[in-house]
């Protein structure tokens, strides 16, 4: 249903002010508002005049010169000879089209025009749409109807979007009464005049959507939530609607609380902001993300308020750097100029105002090199300003217009310091937003007129435009004064804050509140854990007096024999001396001297190496020791010190069946090194350090390095290949691990963040199809996709329980389940074939034809229906591919090892030692994958997964021995 122009524009900036007008709610006095609209008269008169101007008398109608409310309605659009009409009103009835002034005497109107005088209507219609222009344009060719352009006046340089929609309300009136569409429209705006053609039709849609709400507003009883929003600034009803909500105490107080963040509040309850405060808990420092700025926290500046006391981050930091220049600057956003440079030279005692006024746009390059000219003056100046209006003004003019080429004004601007940066997060004032004047208020600064802000200044500065008015000039200059004052306090009080983070208790803000450090506030434990702290230093003695340890070793070893017993003999295990259980030779002597080829050498020295291995057999493993012994061999010719044998085992304290039982353990079993340690000393008689364990990883993924980069391969060059990431925790930061998979094979990748560089680059060759979940990062590799249908799946069923009354939500998911239930039949019949899945092309296709061509009115079957056509050539690609599955729980599955792998190294390894895992986790899952033992397959020393699966079963074991053997 179609409204008035002027309830559908207010409906548009606020449905509240809508119901307002609606409901005959008496506004307040709005300087804003009453300006806005006198300036909307009289830019629409200006315009007026000009186009009228332009034609002549009988090509044009308007109210204007017929001194009458000129009404059209169907009939009258058909026979009119005019090329434009000029203030005019489109009447429908409810029934829309048809019954356009269906009870007007249509022998009183004039001849040849289409317009019926107000005093001849019988009956009023219930809808009027005002316009202020239509253009009739002849017919293009024969058999051809007239086209209308609905035309809006508007005295804004800059169009909105609130704008746009009315524009399209005027051509959706000429649609319903012409009976086809009215594609397009025109606005005339700004100084210059500026005409812009828009695209009403595309419009339309949002529009009715618009027109049903504002149908359901017209019958509601009560006002829709009071919602403070940018728009108050200039809304004649702002102190009505503020008023209800400081009486409700309502969030909405709040400043940069959106709707979705009060909707989620008000899910748990909390539905004001003395609610919002009592559930502040101060959270422990993360590691993660003790790099990052600080989140700002809604329920502690609800704390502050209801407190009134000030609240300091303990990584707040400000501090002058040389002399002050407090700076702020005056413009008018519309026609993007800088009226006005006002800034504040010093602080305390001596303090130098500085006051730089435009007339016109001519002058804004003069005031702009005045300005950088007394900023070379001031010894070491630091600009100090609050918010980014000053941040685009310094861009704009330096692109504007040549600065003076001086190293201390561009230092000075490429220094500028945002105040409302430094406070954002770190600092929270008892006050509902972070705006100047708000704290500047609670800090005790005044201004001379109550009305000031920059709304208002906008009006005067426009008001000064037409009168040159001293006393308006005047009041503009006081304004920025005032406004630089209050920076200058809050300023100081900043810096006084952040100087005084360890000593805040005493200290009192020039409001008078009391301030609080937040890293001062005690977390609450339900289940406090770690050590007390004690006032006295007495009691701290005598709390450790208590502990275990200390009592056990100082204390009870003097009176109890069992435990002194106890501890002698874990030191006596401690000091065992192992028994060798074979000693290999290696005595043979080489042909000559690896250093200069000279035969004649002599035996120098034997060189001994314990080797602590384990053995295995047919039903169990025992320790076993290996002495080596090599003859070492002194050269006569060069002096050359060397040894007959090169073996890798002489070099290193471990055997391979060692390795092979700790890599077992720690990649396959998830146990901890240190549990490796200790159970290898209590079960096989070892005395070996935790430091064991990490060797034998490293050692053990150089060696199999070669082994990781052929599963790698064999992925790459496969015809499948499931991707997916998680988190982990390395070096304080947050890194990510990636698994490539196949049905037989499966790969792990370290990257240092979630960008797809790494991927993209590992795929670049890749020719197969990629199921993947839907992050952005993969759409850029060139493969066909499959996107994973239970990521999707679930999030639809969340959204479902969410929103259980979206009937339209609840018939697309009906629709989209029952086609992927039927694909899903018949994949649990004939498996993954192509052959059999093509013919449900013909259904998705069909469903896709469908949701394309709908009308929803629900924001989340939008959102649903775009993120469907989005992805629809990547939803149903495994209908034309043979054993490609419609899910990604491949990757999924490969993800829980890394996962419990994950849990017990507890963010406690390097970048490093992370590959390391990686490498030796990815052999681990690719036998586990081919049904080949992981144990078996690093007993027997074979790099080559694929070798090792060619032998015969019946070798295995022999294989194992010979590789312990082979390595011992």
């Amino acid at each position: 249903m179609l409204t008035h122009s002027e309830v559908f524009d207010s409906y548009i900036k606020c449905p509240t002010k809508c119901w307002l007008l609606l409901s005959g709610a008496q506004p307040t006095q709005s300087m804003f508002a009453s300006w806005d609209a006198s300036r909307a008269d009289r830019y629409r008169s200006e315009v007026t005049d000009r186009l009228l101007g332009k034609i002549s008398r009988d090509q044009h109608v308007s109210s204007v010169y017929q001194h009458r409310d000129l009404r059209l309605s169907i009939e009258h659009l058909r026979s009119a000879t005019w090329r434009f009409a000029i203030n005019v009103t489109l009447s429908l009835d409810v029934g829309g089209r048809a019954g356009i002034e269906k009870e007007g005497n249509v022998d009183s109107f004039t001849a040849g025009n289409g317009l019926l005088p107000e005093a001849d209507q019988q009956a009023r219609p219930a809808i009027e749409i005002r316009l202020d222009a239509i253009e009739k344009l002849p017919p293009v060719g024969r058999g051809k109807l007239s086209t209308f352009i609905p035309i809006r006046f508007f005295a804004s340089n800059q169009i909105s979007s609130s704008e746009r929609m009315t524009l399209a309300l005027d051509a959706l009136a000429l649609t319903e009464m012409l009976g086809r569409p009215v594609q397009f429209g025109k606005i005339i705006h700004g100084d210059e005049h500026s005409i812009m053609n828009i695209k009403t039709a595309a419009l339309f849609g949002q529009l009715r959507r618009h027109s049903d709400a504002i149908e359901t507003l017209t019958h509601q009883k009560t006002p829709p939530h009071v919602t403070l929003i940018r728009h108050c600034a200039e809304c004649q009803f702002r102190t009505l609607c503020r008023q209800v909500a400081i009486e409700k105490d309502d969030l909405t107080l709040l400043s940069n609380m959106n709707a979705k963040e009060r909707q989620k509040l008000n899910e748990k309850g909390i539905f004001t902001v003395t609610q919002l405060s009592y559930t502040f808990r101060p959270r422990r420092k993360s590691i993660k993300r003790a790099d990052k700025a600080e989140k700002f926290t809604q329920a502690l500046r609800a704390l502050s308020l209801r407190e009134n006391k000030i609240y300091v981050s303990g990584r707040a930091a400000f501090e002058f750097d040389g002399t002050p220049v407090f700076l702020d600057v005056e413009g008018l956003p519309d026609r993007d100029f800088y009226y006005l440079i006002g800034f504040r030279v010093g602080s305390g005692q001596c303090v130098k105002s500085h006051s730089l006024w435009a007339d016109d746009k001519q002058d804004e390059a003069r005031i702009w090199q005045q300005f950088l000219r007394i900023l070379v003056r001031i010894d070491r100046p630091q600009i100090i300003h609050y918010g980014s209006y000053e941040s685009r003004f310094f861009a704009k003019m330096r692109a504007r217009y040549a600065s003076v080429a001086n190293s201390k004004t561009e230092y000075a601007l490429d220094h500028a310091i945002n105040l409302l940066s430094v406070i954002y997060s770190k600092i929270y004032f008892p006050t509902f937003s972070n705006g100047l004047k708000e704290i500047g208020q609670k800090l005790g600064c005044r201004w001379t007129d109550p009305d000031a802000s920059g709304a208002a200044s906008i009006v005067w500065r426009e008001q000064w435009d037409s009168t040159r008015s001293n006393d308006l000039r005047d009041k503009i200059l006081l304004y920025n004064e005032e406004d630089c004052l209050a920076l200058s306090t809050v300023a100081d009080t900043v810096k006084a804050l952040c100087e005084r983070k360890g000593d805040l208790e005493n200290w009192k803000a020039p409001g008078n509140e009391a301030v609080v450090n937040i890293d001062s506030i005690k977390r609450q434990k339900i289940f406090p854990l770690g050590r007390n702290d004690f006032v006295l230093p007495e009691l701290d003695q005598i709390n450790r007096a208590a502990y275990w340890d200390y009592q056990r070793t100082r204390i009870i070893l003097r009176t109890d024999k069992h435990v002194k017993e106890a501890e002698k003999a874990q030191s006596r295990s401690s000091k065992k001396v192992l028994i060798v259980d074979k000693i290999v030779n290696h005595f043979t002597r080489p042909d000559c001297c690896p250093n200069c080829n000279d035969n004649r050498f002599e035996a120098h020295r034997l060189r001994r190496r314990t080797v602590l291995d384990i053995a295995f057999g047919r039903h169990g493993i025992k320790r076993w020791i290996v002495r080596h012994i090599d003859r070492g061999y002194l050269c006569k010719s060069c002096g050359f010190s060397f040894y007959g044998s090169d073996s890798q085992t002489l070099h290193s304290k471990y055997g391979w069946g060692f390795r092979s039982y700790v890599i077992y353990q720690l990649i396959e079993l998830k146990i901890p090194g240190t549990t490796i340690s200790r159970s290898l000393n209590q079960l096989l008689g070892f005395s070996i350090p935790h430091s064991a364990v990490p060797l034998q990883k490293r050692l053990a993924s150089s060696y199999y390095e070669e082994t990781y980069n052929e599963i790698l391969n064999q992925l790459v060059s496969g015809s499948l290949i499931h991707v997916d990431e998680t988190q982990v925790t390395i070096d304080r930061s947050t890194s990510y691990v990636w698994v490539f998979a196949s049905h037989n094979s499966v790969a792990y990748k370290y990257t240092d963040s979630r960008e797809g560089e790494m991927v993209q680059e590992i795929l670049l060759n890749f020719k197969g199809v990629l199921v993947t979940d839907f992050y952005s990062a993969y759409d850029s590799i060139r493969c066909p996709q499959q996107k994973c249908l239970i990521h999707l799946i679930r999030d639809i069923n969340e959204d479902l329980l969410k929103n259980p009354f979206d009937v339209e939500f609840k018939q697309l998911v009906s629709d989209f389940s029952a086609m992927l239930k039927s694909i899903i039949e018949t994949v649990d019949r004939f498996g993954l074939k192509a052959r059999f899945l093509r013919k449900h092309k013909r259904q998705v296709a069909a469903f896709f034809r469908m949701a394309s061509t709908r009308h929803f009115e629900s924001e989340l079957t939008k959102k649903y229906l775009k993120r469907f056509i989005k992805n629809a050539d990547r939803l149903f690609t495994f209908l034309d591919y043979d054993n490609v599955p419609w899910n990604n729980n491949n990757a999924e599955h490969a993800i829980k090892p890394f996962a419990m792998l994950r849990h017990h190294i507890g963010g406690l390894s390097s970048p490093k030692g992370i590959k390391e895992y990686l490498i030796l986790l990815s052999i681990e899952e690719t036998c586990k994958y081919r049904g080949v033992r992981f144990l078996d397959f690093l007993l027997s020393g074979e790099r080559s997964i694929d070798t090792f699966c060619a032998m015969p079963r019946s070798r295995l074991r022999s294989c194992s021995s010979a590789g312990i053997a082979a390595n011992t």
